[in-house]
């Protein structure tokens, strides 16, 4: 598949990867994409995860077409984009391994045999790479999400190389009618602690005329989509708000929790809350109630109380809420408990650690099933928050 006269895609989708990195539900499947530049020289930029490994060299002989490769660009070390390395050494023991200088060093952890410190190029932010037509430039990005990745632009296609950067969940040829989600969903549970490196490799990317991003995961973006793509990243790096609304959250043992919520979310509404979302976390997706939670600009948690504590699925959320660095938010409580109720008093530490989260009062409490007199109780929440 041709991106470019040049670029060719050899990426793999497989649609029988339903767990990405052992958590992350993938319905429709993952896709490992991979390039190949062809020029006086030809670079490889990437390879593949190792279930998908024997199509991605059929792929790469396919582009090749009875070309030997001269560099093989090594942008994330993680095994889904690197676990081919040592194979396409040995297939081209002439090929040199570009990378920076922290993936040459930690490249041993996962590759014996393949002669790294000789055949390795590190290269450094500014550095250069001629193919003829094509010069490569390659622009650090650590901690987007490891401390090895690094971006490249070409200068001839415009094209950069994003590795993680701008990825989503799914196959490459999924439909792209709603990139944000999935590309949200993917952006803050793989890459969501790490604003502040992204939004450095935003910077850089801004000095470049690019027309194209090519990620390791997801569909290639051109056009307005690229430019859509750039302004979420904006935000989302930033921590900013990307939807003004409320994400309501809940988890119910018995259900009553649950019916609680729902009356919360016809509660806002009719107070002129325009974007309210519900999330079940015992039945929904959690990595999709982590992003909800950054994508709008406040939120309520509602929880049974569970062995003087709050029920697993609502601290699980919180627990994934603090990894990932969520912050600059206000969030309303309601707990739930028949004889002690002891929900709020673990959700309020956990929501009070995390940067600039204010918890708004009052913190509403209900015994068993919700009744009449609780619904002012949920109003006068609603009115706080809002």
């Amino acid at each position: 598949m041709n991106i470019t006269p040049d670029i060719k895609y050899i990426g793999v989708d497989d649609p029988n990867q339903h767990l990405f990195e052992n958590q992350y539900h993938t319905p429709e499947g993952m896709c490992y994409n991979s390039y190949v530049i062809l020029d006086e020289k030809v670079a490889v930029m990437d390879t593949s995860d190792r279930q998908t490994m024997e199509q991605w060299k059929q792929h790469l002989a396919e582009a090749l077409d009875g070309r030997k490769p001269d560099y093989l660009i090594v942008h994330h070390l993680e095994p889904d984009h690197a676990s081919g390395i040592g194979e396409v050494c040995s297939l081209y023991p002439e090929m040199q391994v570009v990378c920076s200088a922290k993936a040459k060093q930690m490249m041993p952890q996962y590759f014996e045999n393949c002669d790294i410190e000789v055949r390795a190029l590190a290269v450094k932010e500014g550095d250069t790479l001629s193919l003829g037509r094509h010069t490569l430039h390659f622009v650090m990005a650590p901690m987007v999400h490891w401390p090895e990745v690094m971006a490249t632009y070409d200068d001839v296609d415009k094209a950069l190389f994003s590795a993680d950067g701008f990825g989503k969940f799914g196959v490459y040829t999924a439909d792209e009618d709603d990139w944000a989600r999935e590309a949200r969903r993917y952006y803050f549970n793989i890459c969501g602690k790490y604003g502040t490196p992204v939004s450095t490799l935003l910077k850089k990317a801004a000095a470049l005329d690019i027309q194209r991003i090519l990620p390791l995961h997801g569909p290639v973006l051109e056009g307005e989509k690229m430019a859509e793509a750039l302004r979420l990243y904006t935000t989302w790096s930033a921590y900013d708000v990307e939807t003004e609304g409320v994400l309501v959250v809940h988890a119910s043992i018995h259900g009553n929790t649950a019916v609680a919520a729902e009356r919360m979310a016809e509660i806002l509404k009719a107070k002129g809350c325009s974007n309210v979302s519900v999330v079940d976390l015992c039945r929904g997706d959690l990595a999709e109630a982590v992003s909800e939670a950054f994508r709008y600009s406040r939120m309520i948690c509602m929880a049974s109380s569970y062995d003087a504590g709050v029920f697993p699925p609502m601290y699980d959320f919180l627990h994934h809420l603090e990894i990932k660095t969520y912050q600059r938010r206000r969030v309303g409580l309601v707990e739930n408990g028949s004889w002690a109720p002891s929900a709020a008093k673990t959700m309020r530490p956990m929501l009070e650690g995390m940067k600039q989260v204010e918890i708004v009062e009052p913190v509403v409490t209900l015994r068993g099933r919700m009744k009449d007199a609780d619904v002012a109780q949920l109003e006068a929440l609603a009115e706080a928050v809002l």
